[in-house]
């Protein structure tokens, strides 16, 4: 097994928390997900790394995979100047992360506790969230509010938010 696959599940083996672990073929959308019927096994969000508009701020936004996102919008909600899609690179620099493997658990990777984390509330009452554990080549299953104490222990900053939905064929 991977070692950042590893340090994700010895993380939740050492605080009791229960979850389901899923391997598979690397995905990299969330209807590659939807192919391999992961979502049988929980609701499977989109996790959306952005940034602000001098580069200084960045943000994990996790929203409904059914939930298209207005950028002009939610800098409103989570009160940000203007929002882009973070480069590779900066995934790399913050979260340790590569594309296709955005994940909350990426914030174990922020020493510096910098990234921002976003719910949005209508996640909240899911039975359990799917999220790769820093690969994408398996899924882990768990509870919003085990993933939230995985979060606020790091030290990272997280807050449940309305994000609305968008109208336009431009939002993501």
């Amino acid at each position: 097994m991977e070692q950042a696959i590893k340090y994700v599940l010895d993380l939740l083996d050492k605080n009791s928390i229960s979850y389901q672990y899923i391997e598979h073929e690397p995905v990299y959308t969330i209807e590659d997900m939807l192919r391999l019927h992961l979502d049988e096994a929980g609701e499977i969000p989109k996790n959306l790394f952005l940034r602000n508009a001098n580069g200084k701020q960045h943000y994990l936004v996790i929203v409904s995979k059914e939930k298209t996102v207005n950028l002009k919008a939610l800098r409103e909600v989570i009160g940000s100047t203007a929002l882009s899609f973070a480069s590779e690179e900066r995934l790399q620099k913050h979260l340790g992360l590569s594309k296709g493997a955005v994940t909350p658990f990426g914030v174990l990777n922020n020493a510096d506790c910098s990234v921002e984390v976003f719910f949005d509330r209508d996640l909240t009452c899911a039975a359990r969230l799917g999220f790769h554990p820093n690969r994408n080549t398996a899924t882990v299953f768990l509870s919003y509010h085990d993933v939230e104490s995985i979060i606020q222990a790091h030290g990272n900053s997280i807050q449940v938010v309305k994000i609305p939905a968008a109208e336009s064929s431009h939002a993501l």
